[in-house]
């Protein structure tokens, strides 16, 4: 296997390989769409927070006083517009208070490179774990640049999150950010067509998020 693949978590879980399979069946609406995003999303953040820092406050229970752990620091959620904003409220359900970020790309239709046309950013996002989600990773391109955007703005705990992937994708972002790790519901390990979307997966996610298809 590749050295970049030793910052790649591919989740090998009943459940998600399950809901990944409704996602990709035509048959499923976008009422449904978003509901298996979402619980994705929820599902891999268990595995991608689990480095969190947590400091012990005290606190009145019940019966007794005693010292119990919280979160030292939130995380931030980034989706990459449109199609990410499908994982963040599954995100999150794990803390709510957790901050959000956006930058929004389009994909040139000719070279497949993406261009940013929107971003904004928690000032204080670099304090804590960032996540930048999107659901399909193709090319890599639009993440590759969005990992670099967020460097850019301090960051240095960066966590990518994708439910289908495919070769290309993976190394691009890897080797242009072997610091990240990126965690994968699925990899898809079949050539893009010729646009540059992943076969054996769900099509436009932008479309089937937002029943724009």
């Amino acid at each position: 296997m590749e050295d970049y693949f030793k910052n790649v978590v591919i989740f090998d879980h009943p459940l998600i390989a399950h809901k990944i399979t409704h996602l990709c069946d035509v048959n499923t609406g976008t009422k449904e769409f978003n509901e298996i995003v979402g619980e994705l999303a929820m599902l891999m953040g268990y595995e991608a927070l689990r480095d969190m820092e947590t400091e012990l406050v005290e606190i009145q229970a019940p019966l007794a006083r005693f010292k119990s752990p919280v979160l030292k620091n939130n995380f931030t959620i980034v989706p990459i517009l449109r199609a990410g904003l499908g994982m963040v409220d599954g995100l999150r359900t794990l803390s709510p208070t957790a901050r959000v970020g956006h930058i929004g790309m389009y994909r040139d239709e000719e070279t497949l490179e993406p261009h940013v046309y929107f971003h904004k950013m928690p000032s204080d996002a670099k304090d804590g774990p960032v996540i930048i989600v999107d659901p399909a990773l193709a090319t890599g391109g639009s993440m590759e640049a969005a990992v670099r955007f967020v460097k850019e703005k301090g960051c240095t705990n960066i966590k990518c999150m994708c439910l289908i992937a495919a070769p290309e994708g993976v190394r691009r972002v890897m080797e242009s950010h072997p610091d990240v790790k990126l965690y994968i519901a699925k990899y898809a390990d079949a050539p893009l067509n010729e646009k540059g979307y992943i076969v054996t997966a769900f099509g436009d996610a932008g479309d089937r998020v937002f029943g724009t298809k």
